[in-house]
């Protein structure tokens, strides 16, 4: 369990209440922002204390089941990208990056990390397209030599 706290709580069911009303008064939902302005808070904090109030549902809980399969909360939620195998890759990638001089972990950093193109990083560090071709080009072999 998740302790949370009576401030938070109470802002929780301020915000409900406003919901309410808000409802009544106007015939629709009020949206976040409304009821924040209302209560004079940040829309984050509404949100944030909604969200706290919440039970807490178990990854095991089946959330469809026929006579011979179930779908838990477990399947919904799995992350094929960030696999182990993965996870184990990215940390070579960075122990190898960290080999590399400071120029060639910027131009490889904003190269994959960020999504620039070779024109984009020549321009933000002052050097030629070519010179980055280069440098990203070095910087890709040690980064295969090391990981080898």
């Amino acid at each position: 369990m998740v302790r949370v706290s009576r401030s938070i709580r109470d802002l929780a069911y301020k915000t409900m209440q406003v919901r309410e009303k808000l409802t009544k008064e106007t015939g629709k939902e009020p949206g976040i922002e409304e009821i924040a302005k209302e209560l004079e808070v940040e829309p984050e904090e509404i949100a944030f204390s909604l969200d706290a109030i919440q039970d807490p549902v178990s990854l095991q809980e089946p959330v469809y089941n026929d006579s011979s399969d179930s779908i838990y909360v477990m399947d919904q939620v799995k992350d094929a990208k960030n696999t182990d195998e993965l996870w184990a890759e990215n940390i070579t990638i960075l122990e190898a990056m960290k080999k590399l001089n400071d120029k060639e972990k910027l131009i490889i950093n904003k190269r994959f990390f960020d999504g620039r193109t070779q024109m984009e990083v020549a321009e933000e560090i002052g050097i030629s397209q070519a010179q980055v071709s280069r440098l990203e080009k070095s910087a890709i072999e040690r980064i295969k030599r090391i990981w080898k």
